[in-house]
């Protein structure tokens, strides 16, 4: 059975040293911004937001679009129901003079046979009411 030996001082800073020269190499051994590799890896990142960049565009594009159509449809939608609600306004507004027609009708009605009574038992009538 292995017993566990813990790392000295020395070769803790040992590792860490290695660990910074092989960070330093590899960057060291990164190309250079004039290669082609990199030339054509940046100008695929370039392609990539430009496509992006018309993706997005043609997306608010087509919000806007369906905002005004729906704006559109509200408005319509809000003059329908203005039209009916001053449809049904009329509509009532004619009953209700029609109702007071009526009433006025048979006022003057039953005013007259009151007037008649009267004057078959020989009283004299009211003026008639306002």
């Amino acid at each position: 059975m292995a017993i566990y030996r813990e790392k000295d001082f020395n070769e803790r800073r040992n590792a860490a040293n290695e660990a910074k020269k092989a960070l330093l190499a590899k960057f060291k051994a990164r190309p250079a911004d004039d290669d082609p590799e990199v030339l054509a890896r940046k100008a695929e990142r370039q392609a990539i937001l430009e496509a992006r960049a018309k993706r997005d565009a043609e997306k608010a594009r087509l919000k806007r679009e369906k905002e005004a159509r729906e704006a559109e449809a509200r408005r319509i939608a809000q003059e329908k129901a203005a039209a009916e609600r001053a449809l049904r306004e009329a509509e009532d507004n004619e009953r209700i003079a029609l109702q007071l027609a009526e009433e006025a009708a048979r006022k003057a009605k039953r005013d007259a046979r009151y007037a008649a009574r009267k004057a078959r038992n020989g009283r004299m009538p009211l003026p008639p009411r306002p």
